[in-house]
């Protein structure tokens, strides 16, 4: 009995105190450093910058869509398309050799030629090679200014001026190219080998060495009058 009476006077001695309260550690979240290099880069750009990015993606987009209208302005016309077989050790190989003549029929021509393994993607190759290789010739009153031949190989081509009404008298290799070009009124004759590239190559060669009266008096120092008395 004395026990519990000396833990009840314990007690009442200490009910005034207050019990600590154990409080459970906080959890200290990490901080982010921002470097000042980072935060210059996420800058936004200024108006300047922004006109100035405005005018380069226009001018990106006139020669895109300048590029895309030169290159629909051209005809084409597919001259030859071979099959070229290679033997190799598995066995053999076979590709497709495209020859084609592109034209706007106002003066500009061109020949190309392009190799693959399928007809399509070969006459597409052929077309770009033409594009690449345009030439102007001189148009007068829809013929060409004189007479000329040229040969290419084994192939010789004579070009002749014709008259109004005439119309195009050539084999069809040439009248590809001569169509193209835009002549309306043409006499032409081929003679040895009748190899279509060869054809194509000879007239093409032939088209470039073609002069007006102009060019021809500005060679020779002379006046246009002078030349043609």
């Amino acid at each position: 009995m004395a026990e519990d009476k000396n833990i009840k006077q314990i007690l009442d001695e200490n009910k005034d105190l207050e019990v600590p309260v154990v409080k459970e550690k906080e959890e200290i979240k990490p901080t982010k450093v921002v470097n000042n290099s980072t935060r210059a880069n996420k800058q936004q750009p200024t108006s300047n910058e922004n006109k100035q990015n405005k005018r380069n993606n226009s001018q990106n987009n006139n020669q895109k869509k300048s590029n895309f209208s030169e290159q629909n302005q051209y005809e084409e016309k597919v001259i030859n398309v071979a099959r070229v077989t290679t033997v190799v050790k598995g066995g053999r190989r076979f590709s497709f050799s495209a020859y084609v003549v592109v034209g706007d029929k106002k003066g500009k021509v061109g020949f190309g030629h392009g190799k693959a393994n399928e007809v399509q993607d070969a006459i597409k190759k052929a077309v770009k090679d033409a594009q690449k290789n345009i030439i102007t010739v001189p148009i007068i009153k829809g013929t060409i200014p004189h007479e000329i031949s040229e040969k290419f190989l084994a192939s010789k081509i004579q070009l002749r001026p014709a008259k109004k009404g005439t119309g195009i008298i050539a084999s069809g290799t040439v009248r590809a190219v001569v169509e193209l070009a835009g002549y309306t009124d043409i006499s032409t004759k081929t003679y040895g080998s009748r190899t279509k590239q060869n054809i194509v190559i000879a007239t093409i060669n032939a088209l470039k060495k073609v002069r007006t009266v102009e060019e021809i008096a500005k060679l020779r120092d002379i006046d246009v009058k002078q030349l043609l008395s």
